[in-house]
C-alpha cells in the first residue's frame, strides 16, 4: 500500500494542477473509466505461454481539447492495471500425430502483477450528429510501476504473494499504447467507449545475462534461467464517463477557418516579359 502512495499521490498532484492551470479557457474534461481485458507476456527466446482473462483496470482521465489546427486532444490517465503471464513450465507427453510430430499437454504457471500505468496521450477525432458523438483514435506514451502480484501453479499446490527482489525484477516499465473508441455527449457529460492496446518495451524480469542462476529462488521464479527479454503486453476494454467544463461547449465546435482572399490580378499572357505587346 505504501507504494501505491507514493506513486498515486504526486500523479493526481499533477493531475489536479493540469486541470487547475487550464480552468480559464475550460477546454477540457476530466473522467474515470474501467473495464477488463487480457494479459500476456513476449519473452525471448520464445516459450508455450498464454493470456490471462480477464484482468482488471480503471482509473482517472484528463482532456485538453486544442483547436482543428493542433489535431485533436491531448491528455494524460491514471489507472491501476492488471498484468501479468501464463507460462508452460512442464508437459504431459500425448503421443504422436499422423504427422509423427509430439503433442503435449502444458501446465502452467501463473503470475498477476498490480501496477500504476500513466499513459500520456494524444487523441485526435471528429465530431458527429451536430456535436453529439465523438468518435476517436489513440497513441500514447506509457510509464507504469509495478508493486506487488502473486503467483500460482497449475497442477502444484505452491502458491502465495510474489516476492520482488531488486537483482531479478524490475518494478519501472515502459512502452507504447494505441486505441480508439467512441462517446455520446449528453450536455456536459460524456459517456462512451474505448479499446487500446499496450505494447511493453521495457523487461519485467532482468535478463540472463544479469540473473543467470535462479537456483537460490523459491517457486515464485519457474525460469531454469531467466529470458533474454520479458516485456508485457495489455489489452483493455472500457466504459468510459466524462464532465467537460466549458458549459457552452468547446471552441473547436464554432471555428471557422479564415477563406483565403482570391487572387484577382490575371496574368496577362498578350505581353511579353519586356512589356511589349506581341502581334
Amino acid at each position: 500500500m505504501k507504494y501505491l502512495t507514493r506513486i498515486t499521490l504526486p500523479l493526481l498532484t499533477l493531475l489536479v494542477v493540469a486541470v487547475a492551470a487550464s480552468t480559464a479557457s475550460a477546454q477540457h474534461t476530466l473522467g474515470v473509466f474501467g473495464g477488463v481485458g487480457s494479459a500476456s507476456m513476449r519473452p525471448y527466446p520464445k516459450k508455450e505461454m498464454k493470456s490471462i482473462f480477464p484482468i482488471i483496470n480503471a482509473g482517472i482521465s484528463w482532456r485538453y481539447y486544442s483547436l482543428p489546427r493542433y489535431v485533436g486532444a491531448v491528455g494524460i490517465d491514471i489507472e491501476f492495471l492488471g498484468r501479468g503471464f501464463q507460462y508452460g513450465h512442464t508437459y504431459t507427453s500425448l503421443g504422436l500425430d499422423e504427422n509423427g510430430v509430439e503433442q503435449r499437454e502444458y501446465h502452467f504457471y501463473k503470475r498477476n502483477i498490480k501496477s500504476i500505468m500513466v499513459p500520456i496521450v494524444w487523441q485526435p477525432h471528429v465530431y458527429l450528429a451536430k456535436n453529439h458523438v465523438r468518435l476517436y483514435m489513440e497513441a500514447a506514451l506509457t510509464f507504469s510501476y509495478n508493486f506487488g502480484g502473486d503467483f500460482s501453479y497449475e497442477i502444484k499446490s505452491d502458491a502465495g504473494k510474489y516476492d520482488w527482489r531488486l537483482e531479478r525484477d524490475n518494478r519501472w516499465n515502459y512502452g507504447l499504447a494505441g486505441g480508439g473508441g467512441f462517446a455520446l455527449l449528453f450536455g456536459r457529460y460524456e459517456v462512451g467507449f474505448r479499446a487500446r492496446y499496450y505494447f511493453g518495451y521495457a523487461d519485467i524480469l532482468k535478463n540472463s545475462n544479469k540473473y543467470y542462476d535462479n537456483g537460490i529462488d523459491g517457486p515464485e521464479n519457474p525460469f531454469y534461467y531467466n529470458p533474454l527479454k520479458s516485456p508485457l503486453d495489455n489489452m483493455t476494454f472500457n466504459i468510459t464517463f466524462a464532465y467537460r467544463f466549458n458549459k457552452e461547449g468547446f471552441d473547436e465546435w464554432f471555428y471557422k477557418p479564415k477563406r483565403e482572399k482570391r487572387q484577382k490580378k490575371n496574368f496577362n499572357f498578350s505581353e511579353s516579359s519586356t512589356g511589349a505587346k506581341t502581334r
